[in-house]
């Protein structure tokens, strides 16, 4: 069964994350600092990270960013604040997915599962380049070009592209894309959709002069070749 790091501070978050893990099978560490979070994702061969924003030592945020230049593992971002900006940048900076204080048990557990079967697919042949145009993605590298130049994107913005140029000519819904990219059933507003599109019409569409994304009023998005 998969092992599974919580850092939390709260004394009493960790204990109950704890215990409903292991209810479920998992094997499960705790750390109650950033530094030592850090430390034990690192040496301790975790297969997923649930990590507060809010920690003593190194944030949250600052924790995640170090764990990605050495790791793919699934990281799981708690925080207590209900703002798109801090989910944003969590998004931004390597974290899989994230949940706001309070949560139901039931949905974390989902979104765990979720994320451990991705990080299995991840294994999956895929073809080697998705090309639109003059806009084209290098799979294996994780890059992205226009013509010959390589544009500079974030996880997420990479993610979001890849999906909607392997699905191109399909108007696709705000819930498709949350449901397809962030791995898992969105509950709330679809404001973080919104955000990553107008991200990715900035550096493509604005920036070369072309119309890649389009609207499709009531419904979403569509990349049409």
């Amino acid at each position: 069964m998969a092992k599974i790091l919580i850092v939390e501070d709260e004394n009493k978050i960790a204990r109950f994350l704890e215990l409903e893990l292991k209810h479920e099978g998992y094997e499960v560490l705790i750390a109650g600092d950033g530094r030592t979070g850090l430390e034990k994702a690192l040496k301790e061969n975790v297969d997923l990270v649930i990590l507060d924003i809010m920690l003593p030592g190194l944030s949250g945020l600052e924790v995640c960013r170090r764990i990605r230049m050495e790791s793919k593992m699934p990281i799981i971002m708690l925080t207590a604040k209900d703002d798109v900006t801090d989910k944003v940048a969590g998004l931004d900076i390597g974290a899989d997915d994230y949940m706001t204080k309070p949560f139901a048990i039931e949905e974390l557990l989902a979104r765990i599962r979720v994320a451990l079967n991705r990080k299995k697919s991840n294994s999956e042949p895929k073809p080697e380049v998705l090309k639109i145009g003059e806009v084209s993605l290098n799979l294996s590298s994780h890059s992205a070009f226009y013509g010959e130049e390589e544009l500079v994107l974030t996880k997420k913005e990479y993610e979001l592209l890849e999906y909607m140029m392997r699905n191109k000519n399909i108007a696709l819904s705000r819930e498709q894309l949350l449901n397809n990219v962030w791995d898992y059933e969105y509950f709330g507003d679809t404001n973080v959709v919104d955000v990553y599109i107008r991200y990715l019409r900035q550096k493509i569409d604005d920036k070369y002069g072309i119309h890649l994304i389009s609207t499709v009023r009531g419904v979403g998005y569509i990349i049409k070749d």
